[in-house]
């Protein structure tokens, strides 16, 4: 492969890096948002409900936001991989295990890429599923709750970038590693001996199709270079992968030169369905391992932590027919299958040009056995004989495609700040606006599906200069809202989001309110310290551990007054919401507390544990505004001296 010289890489960067802020500073259509019908496009009256939702990740909040559509309206911010003091998750008792890892309690991470679950191909609205790249995780939010019900650590990873990508009927979760890293015995070795010793994985974990649940049934070991982005094939590509890769020179120091140097990098093609019959060959070997699987049960509302200690890998290298190379210019980042599944658009940082590759042409090549030598024991199929056609000229950047309905494309660039839009059989660029500023990853609302829904497309950007009122040296995070319904398209709406909102998924909200809880059941609530009458309500000394069996209730607490805990005292307050109406949720504070409070919705328990530190009363009350009596809703806590012979007591109304 031709090869470039350190200092023509650098050259070209900083070129594309600075034409790409000089156009950011430069719009040249800035007045396209306030002119014409664009804000009568994204008014919804009051009363009114939007459109879609719009799931964005946080980025490295580690959370995960939810947005109306056409609006921008924020309507929630999910907790998944951070504690979040809003709810008490992470902090509260209950939810406490859900982010433990093999490392220990790990509160934070940084989010990327939310994947709806689909069914034959279209998003189903049952839940999403989202990463965390620095402490390789994987997420299921429930969207009939918007409650993240389970995280599964990735063992053998050294960083969970590619990921979460689902199959056409969410057979599988796939992600695979950002950082390859030794696999010898110890698991370290010279860093030096990247080429010889370092290596990537490919997990693919089951999901069962009635509840959600996630299993790792297999790993796939593949050659040490960096994965980055993929998507699942579907209709006729359904049974692969497709992964972009780069550092393909496998350079261990300075990436940003070092991994530039050839002319193409590469897509790895996975056949799962093959490694799925070499794994029912009893081909894989049961690797010790020691990870994490947190599971939120919502029957008794507290999540439980499992440490798994082996898991399936198969090497690739040893199993033909698995995996396939095929060359990308350059430095790839999106790597996009169309809705008929038959042509994969791959997005090359560097490059000059988008490739369009023929799922029939590759299965073509492999036939033919149409290969250009083997990579670390892979084939590398030849770039012709895979490839459609190219897009000519798109723009500076490319980094990630999605599909309308219509046979199109749109192709976010960071370096020019634009999207362009493509037609997908003749290659041919049809249209082009800029973004402010930057952007990264676009969503087309159901974008990745067999049928997109394509009314908008919406740019993820990562630069707000000039665009909103300053906040000091960070400025807000930004989404846009693009009408692509006509022939043009047409920008609509700026919006704040939370973190950064590095990737993000739509769809219509049927999908997503047909499934919705409205409350939690409190004849079905098993939590073990649940209080479900006033009457039962009670506290409990157990040696140094002293739990409250209370109830919450418009407006007020029960026991609202509680004596004889003690200065060191392990205190749990064990709250259960007793409203069964919809929008009634009740918060819990005591003075002192030094985690968070809790948010206790109707029907549900959560424990609050608390250790009061001097001599006093404390007061607690509700932090969530629950009626016009809400002030009202308090109580007191009287601490005394450790060993003192003050007795238990507690009462409401008394």
């Amino acid at each position: 492969m031709k090869q470039l010289s350190t200092f023509t890489i650098s050259a070209l960067v900083a070129g594309l890096f600075l034409s790409g802020a000089m156009s950011s500073c430069k719009p040249k259509k800035m007045d396209a948002a306030i002119s014409g019908d664009a804000a009568q496009k994204v008014y919804v009256a009051p009363g009114k409900k939007d459109e879609l939702y719009l799931f964005t990740s946080g980025g490295f909040s580690g959370q995960m936001g939810v947005y109306g559509l056409p609006s921008g309206r924020m309507l929630k911010q999910v907790p998944v991989f951070s504690q979040d003091a809003e709810s008490g998750y992470g902090f509260s008792e209950e939810t406490k295990p859900m982010l433990m890892t093999s490392h220990g309690y790990t509160p934070w991470d940084d989010s990327h890429h939310p994947q709806l679950s689909r069914t034959n191909g279209q998003d189903d609205g049952r839940w999403i599923f989202v990463n965390a790249n620095n402490t390789p995780r994987i997420a299921r939010t429930n969207l009939s709750t918007f409650h993240t019900d389970e995280i599964i650590e990735l063992p053998n990873c050294g960083g969970n970038h590619a990921s979460p990508f689902l199959t056409q009927n969410t057979e599988y979760v796939v992600g695979a590693s950002r950082f390859s890293i030794p696999y010898d015995k110890d698991g370290e070795a010279p860093i030096a001996d990247y080429k010889d010793k370092f290596k990537g994985t490919i997990s693919y974990i089951k999901v069962d199709s009635a509840t959600g649940r996630m299993k790792l049934n297999f790993q796939l070991l593949v050659p040490g270079v960096d994965y980055d982005l993929s998507r699942a094939g579907k209709a006729i590509s359904h049974g692969w992968n497709f992964f972009t890769c780069y550092n393909s020179e496998k350079a261990h120091t300075l990436l940003e030169v070092n991994a530039s140097q050839r002319d193409k990098d590469f897509i790895l093609a996975v056949n799962w369905k093959k490694a799925e019959e070499y794994l029912a060959q009893g081909k894989a070997q049961k690797w010790p391992t020691n990870y994490a699987h947190n599971v939120f049960d919502e029957s008794t509302q507290t999540a439980s932590t499992e440490m798994i200690k082996e898991v399936n890998v198969m090497d690739v290298k040893d199993l033909p027919g698995i995996c396939y190379f095929i060359p990308c210019p350059k430095s790839p980042h999106g790597c996009d299958v169309d809705p008929t599944g038959e042509y994969i658009a791959a997005s090359g940082k560097l490059a000059a040009v988008i490739p369009v590759y023929s799922f029939t042409k590759i299965q073509k090549a492999i036939a033919d056995k149409a290969f250009d030598g083997d990579y670390d024991g892979i084939p590398v199929i030849k770039y012709e004989a895979a490839l459609d056609g190219e897009v000519e000229k798109p723009g500076l950047g490319p980094l990630h495609t999605e599909f309308d309905d219509k046979g199109n494309a749109y192709t976010s660039f960071f370096v020019s700040s634009e999207i362009v839009k493509w037609d997908v059989k003749t290659k041919q660029i049809l249209d082009r606006v800029p973004t402010y500023y930057s952007i990264g990853h676009l969503c087309v609302p159901m974008g990745d599906n067999i049928k997109p829904y394509g009314k908008y497309v919406i740019a993820l950007n990562k630069i707000t200069k000039d665009r909103y009122l300053p906040t000091g040296p960070e400025l807000t995070q930004s989404a846009q809202l693009y009408d692509i319904s006509g022939a043009k398209m047409q920008l609509l709406l700026d919006f704040p989001t939370i973190g950064e909102p590095h990737y993000a998924q739509a769809c219509p909200a049927d999908l997503v309110l047909k499934h919705q809880i409205k409350f939690f059941k409190l004849a079905d609530n098993n939590h073990k310290y649940a209080t479900k009458t006033e009457k039962d309500a009670k506290v409990v000394r157990d040696g140094k551990d002293v739990h409250v069996y209370m109830t919450a209730i418009r407006s007020h607490f029960t026991p609202d007054n509680i004596e004889g805990v003690k200065v060191g005292d392990n205190v749990y307050f064990h709250v259960t919401n007793l409203e069964q109406d919809w929008d009634v949720p009740h918060g819990f504070a005591v003075k002192g507390a030094n985690n968070a409070e809790i948010l206790v919705l109707p029907g549900q328990t959560k424990t609050l544990k608390w250790v009061p530190d001097r001599v006093g009363v404390s007061p607690m009350y509700c932090t969530d505004f629950c009626s016009a009596l809400h002030q009202e809703m308090q109580g007191y806590v009287r601490v005394s001296p450790a060993g003192s012979s003050t007795a238990l007591k507690f009462s409401t109304g008394e």
